[in-house]
């Protein structure tokens, strides 16, 4: 069972402002860790894999399919494939949200890094 080990090295700004770590990953599934900074847009977007997701800190205005909700912590989502969604943070704090791609985002593996433990 392969385990992933947090290291400074494994984080990526991907946008101003907003930087994500690869947590695991096999070809079926890929967890994913996002650090907003307030006031930021993860600007809009689509792609084939269906995405969970939950708010662990701060929270803002989620947009998906042409419907807004204003989320926070404790609050989960479900974006199918190929919806266009995109997440603006709040003014006054940074947001933490971890995320489920189904399957694995092959597109993300050149941030992820090899287990640390078999």
């Amino acid at each position: 069972m392969p385990l992933w080990r947090d290291h400074p090295e494994a984080w990526h700004e991907v946008q101003p402002g907003v930087r994500r770590r690869i947590l695991a990953h096999a070809p079926e599934t890929m967890l994913v860790l996002y650090h907003i900074e307030p006031d930021r847009v993860f600007a809009k977007h689509s792609h084939r894999h269906a995405q969970s997701g939950t708010i662990l800190e701060g929270g803002g205005r989620f947009e998906a399919g042409g419907t807004t909700w204003t989320v926070g912590p404790g609050d989960a989502y479900y974006i199918p494939p190929d919806v266009p969604h995109e997440f603006r943070s709040r003014k006054a704090e940074r947001s933490v949200i971890v995320d489920v791609f189904v399957p694995r985002r092959d597109d993300f593996l050149g941030e992820a890094r090899r287990p640390d433990e078999p």
